[in-house]
């Protein structure tokens, strides 16, 4: 019989979770704001700032979370400024490793987002304009509620991405126990130690877990935002 999870295994998975969940709330406005400009203006520089928002997805992790030390870093110029004006400091932190979460999921929120905008029928918007809505009420009456699913699609697939997150992560905040050691992270440490097979099998089975039930409910909202039966799955 397996033996239940220890205390510190316990720790990993809360703190896993804590920075899924802080970094998918943290980056929502902001990926939804970004899909809708992508979905509906037109401006210069509107690929470059397309290739921005998805260079996460083919850049080595590693460099990611290189760039975001050398940002936020105790002496890069974001991370100066945030400890001096504000006294926050995200290397070796919890919050850091949130933040490591947050730019990798980026792009994932920002691609299903950004299907569901551009699935909304522009004439419906035209509609309501032209019956006296303003841009602020046709977006709040229609493009938001019609692509609710998407943003949850997004969102779930955000956080799966998150409880994954390692390459940026160790770069940019390190491997702290209790403070940035994470499920991906935990699950390293003990592959270092002999003996350790089966605390690193229950770690990873519970990883597989946790992504595969958050990727499968996301499949199942893109298909109900689409219009499809779900039952397929």
């Amino acid at each position: 019989m397996i033996a239940p999870l220890s205390p510190a295994e316990w720790e990993v998975i809360g703190l896993s979770l804590k920075v899924s969940l802080v970094a998918v709330t943290l980056t929502l406005p902001i990926a939804y704001a970004l899909a809708w400009l992508l979905a509906r203006r037109r401006f210069p520089g509107r690929v470059l700032l397309d290739a921005l928002v998805h260079l996460p997805l083919v850049v080595p992790p590693v460099v990611t979370g290189y760039v975001l030390l050398l940002l936020f870093g105790r002496t890069g110029p974001v991370g100066q400024w945030l400890e001096a004006s504000l006294g926050v400091s995200l290397v070796f932190r919890w919050t850091g490793a949130a933040l490591a979460a947050a730019v990798m999921a980026l792009p994932l929120m920002v691609r299903a987002m950004r299907l569901s905008i551009e699935a909304v029928d522009r004439r419906l918007v035209g509609a309501a304009r032209t019956l006296g809505a303003s841009r602020w009420q046709a977006f709040r009456t229609i493009t938001l509620p019609l692509s609710i699913p998407g943003v949850m699609a997004g969102t779930v697939l955000g956080f799966a991405r998150s409880i994954g997150e390692f390459g940026a992560t160790i770069t940019f905040v390190s491997n702290i126990p209790g403070e940035t050691r994470t499920l991906p992270l935990a699950i390293y440490s003990a592959l270092q130690v002999p003996g350790t097979d089966i605390a690193v099998a229950r770690l990873a089975v519970l990883a597989v877990l946790l992504s595969l039930g958050a990727l499968l409910l996301s499949e199942w909202l893109v298909r109900r935002s689409l219009g499809k039966d779900s039952h397929v799955l």
